[in-house]
């Protein structure tokens, strides 16, 4: 239901909102004067969670070869109502993996709804003012939809957003889930973005979801997206303004009659060759090169020309004759290869993965539970992450000179594409306690190397010994169509050309069970749910051929870690034995650190200790650490070092932190003269526990232990004194004992 309420106030603030409920929460935008000098904005607001989005658009750049569009998410500690970022800089630096993420949602679901020969650079900004419970990048893409639609830039939209979850123990899909609905728990979390019925960007994390299931999320998300795009046609149609004209720059004639002469009759071959790199891109050069020699010719206007034709021609291939660049079947895979372990013991796990020239080589790291990264953005303040994988694309994976060892928006979100398909299979933390790195190296790429980052790193863990429970696979689909005729044609396995002039990347991963990541972008406004069925069935026989080829370069991870990763001990002990643990001022723990040469100790609020060490040094301190937390009983048998001699008995360590009393009547069944008679500072002595008093002091006894202790020892019934003063052998009748 659309609800409007205008504040105008003569002059002052105007401000107009218009609410809409979705998912049992009102979602509300509301239009304001605040950034009066942008093209348009918004207020967008769900829950406590509020975002301004805002769209300009600048002036024409001319020459320029490329739609010049740029996307912002800007997180500002100040929504979360918290001290975030370093002591020493208080103040927002290099946006968040997390903000970056959101920016690229918010992105690749507006951007194919421009006309990309516009030339004028346009800027989309989304500011989180206020974070709750409810994830602020549907608010985004929203926000920016109805910023771009009021506003008078060129854009056809407007383009709806709803995030689809589904928790442990609940049938029920859940219509935008909350953060603690979206945990490592959760068995869905779906972010669907389209319009007219159509579906322009996704991204999933799943717990291996079958596709069936993941079908029926895509259903409920178009239907809440119809209802939403209808909402935001009104507020539109209602305060939008009118758009700018921008006319198409027409191709100078020189260009095409120069193409048709020089290049049209080359283009197939090219095209056709099976590689760009020896077919299309020198044809390319030459055409380019040819251009520069034509009077009052624009290289860019050149380069456009050549690519729209490429275009054409690699669609008319596809849908008229199934017709591939390479020659493949439109289901077929490239060839497949993988190896597991071999590049250096170093290392403590590795993997290689090939599909066609796409090569990627990914790394094992593991380390303790205190190498996890510590993740403190406004969305997950103070958390931490045991396990990462990260991507990197160097220049030379395409031939190509430019910067090396700097991270871009590109990698950060392969790398987190690959990192969300793989969670689902990483054991918990009481399986298995470290802490998991994976770096994906992008050795040749010619087509879906996050995918290839998947299949590498699965390898890589298995050869790591990281207990995983199937290894994942991942396969990049793709389309070509032709909106007029209603044809769409699905690929399998996208390359070069089928990459850059198709019209869907749909990346799918998963393990034979079910779906474990997702992402799609789209070239044209959205591509039709039946449709992504079909990539969906596409991709799952796929990647079953994929898994096949892995698991027969490594059928299982090995029963063993790298000798060269650290060994992690666990166990567990009361809550209120921590304290003890740790010692005043971390004296005790430091000191068991010290002893033991151990690497570190981490101790969970619960109690759980994980201990993390080489050569020994992990079980010496959980020796020390069990010894600490030991409780006795009485009657239990133990050894013990005697640690001090008194006229009444001896004391005896029975653990690191415990020590018990052993009376001078415990040592024999007979009384015997002195202590020392029978045992000696330093002398490791058998002992019976008899009673822990009401005080906690532990009574000992060693004749309970061994009761030919006196004997081997040579001991005598000691002399009896007589009230007279004389003495007599005899048992020490009518004593009295004293107990500590």
């Amino acid at each position: 239901m659309l609800k409007s309420e205008d504040h105008s106030n003569h002059g002052l603030m105007q401000k107009k909102e218009y609410s809409i409920e979705v998912g049992g929460k009102q979602m509300t935008a509301v239009f304001t004067d605040w950034a009066v000098r942008a093209n348009g904005s918004v207020i967008m607001k769900y829950g406590n969670t509020t975002v301004l989005v805002t769209a300009v658009m600048g002036g024409e750049k001319a020459g320029l070869g490329y739609f010049p569009l740029s996307v912002e998410y800007e997180e500002k500690f100040y929504a979360a109502g918290k001290m975030l970022g370093s002591r020493y800089m208080r103040r927002e630096g290099r946006p968040s993996d997390e903000a970056v993420l959101s920016g690229r949602i918010i992105d690749r679901t507006i951007r194919p709804l421009f006309d990309h020969h516009i030339r004028r650079e346009i800027q989309v900004i989304a500011t989180v003012l206020s974070l709750d419970e409810d994830d602020g990048d549907v608010l985004g893409v929203i926000g920016a939809s109805l910023a771009l639609g009021v506003s008078n830039i060129p854009w056809g939209g407007p383009v709806s957003a709803v995030r689809i979850g589904k928790i442990p123990g609940d049938d029920t899909l859940i219509i935008n889930p909350v953060y603690a609905q979206r945990g490592d728990d959760a068995l869905l979390d779906f972010l669907i973005c389209g319009k007219d019925g159509l579906v322009n960007m996704i991204e999933v994390a799943a717990r291996e979801v079958p596709e069936e299931e993941l079908s029926k999320a895509l259903e409920l998300a178009v239907g809440e997206h119809t209802k939403i795009q209808k909402w935001q046609e009104k507020i539109i149609a209602e305060i939008g303004k009118a758009k700018a004209d921008m006319p198409k720059h027409a191709t100078s004639p020189a260009i095409v009659e120069a193409f048709t002469s020089l290049v049209a009759s080359k283009l197939s071959d090219a095209i056709y060759s099976g590689t760009t790199v020896s077919g299309l891109y020198p044809l390319k050069g030459e055409w380019l090169a040819h251009a520069k020699t034509l009077e009052g010719v624009n290289p860019n206007d050149a380069d456009d020309y050549f690519e729209h034709m490429v275009d054409e021609a690699v669609h008319r291939g596809v849908i008229e004759e199934n017709k591939r660049p390479d020659g493949r079947a439109l289901d077929e895979i490239r060839p497949l290869f993988a190896e597991a372990g071999g590049i250096s013991p170093m290392i403590h796990g590795t993997g290689l993965f090939y599909r066609g020239d796409t090569h990627i080589f990914s790394a094992l790291t593991l380390g303790g539970p205190g190498d996890a990264q510590i993740v403190d953005t406004i969305e997950y303040p103070e958390a931490s992450k045991r396990f990462m994988h990260h991507y990197n694309f160097p220049p030379f994976s395409v031939g190509e000179t430019g910067k090396s060892g700097s991270t871009n928006r590109r990698m950060i979100g392969h790398g987190a594409l690959a990192e969300k398909a793989l969670r689902a299979v990483i054991p918990a933390k009481e399986k298995f306690p470290y802490t998991i790195r994976l770096v994906s190296e992008t050795l040749s790429s010619n087509g879906s190397s996050s995918m290839g980052s998947v299949c590498a790193s699965s390898l890589a863990m298995m050869d790591g010994g990281v207990p995983i429970t199937r290894p994942v696979a991942g396969i990049a689909m793709g389309m070509m169509s032709d909106a007029e005729k209603g044809v769409h044609k699905v690929l399998t396995d996208i390359q070069g050309p089928e990459d850059h002039f198709g019209d869907m990347d749909f990346k799918v991963a998963g393990t034979s069970i079910g779906v474990t990541g997702v992402q799609m972008d789209v070239k044209v406004a959205g591509v039709a749910v039946e449709t992504l069925m079909k990539a969906f069935e596409q991709a799952k026989k796929a990647r079953l051929e994929i898994l096949e080829v892995l698991t027969n370069a490594l059928p299982a991870p090995r029963a063993d870690i790298s000798p060269r990763a650290p060994k992690i001990l666990t166990t567990k002990v009361k809550v209120d034995q921590i304290g003890m643990i740790i010692g005043p001022g971390g004296k005790m723990i430091n000191g068991i650190k010290d002893r033991t040469g151990v690497e570190e100790i981490t101790i969970d609020d619960d109690g759980s200790i994980f201990i993390t060490g080489k050569g020994g040094a992990a079980e010496a301190a959980l020796k020390e650490i069990l010894g600490l937390t030991r409780e006795f009983i009485p009657g239990e048998r133990l050894e013990g070092e005697v640690t001090r001699l008194m006229d009444f008995g001896a004391f005896v360590r029975i653990g690191p932190n415990t020590e018990g009393l052993v009376h001078v009547s415990e040592i024999a069944s007979f009384r015997i003269a002195k202590i020392s008679d029978a045992v000696a500072v330093g002398d490791i002595v058998p002992v019976t526990i008899k009673e822990i008093d009401e005080k906690g002091r532990y009574n000992l006894s060693i004749k309970e232990a061994d009761p030919s202790f006196a004997e081997r020892k040579g001991l005598t019934p000691a002399p009896r004194e007589n009230n007279d003063g004389r003495s007599h052998n005899g048992g020490d009748r009518g004593r009295s004992n004293r107990r500590f």
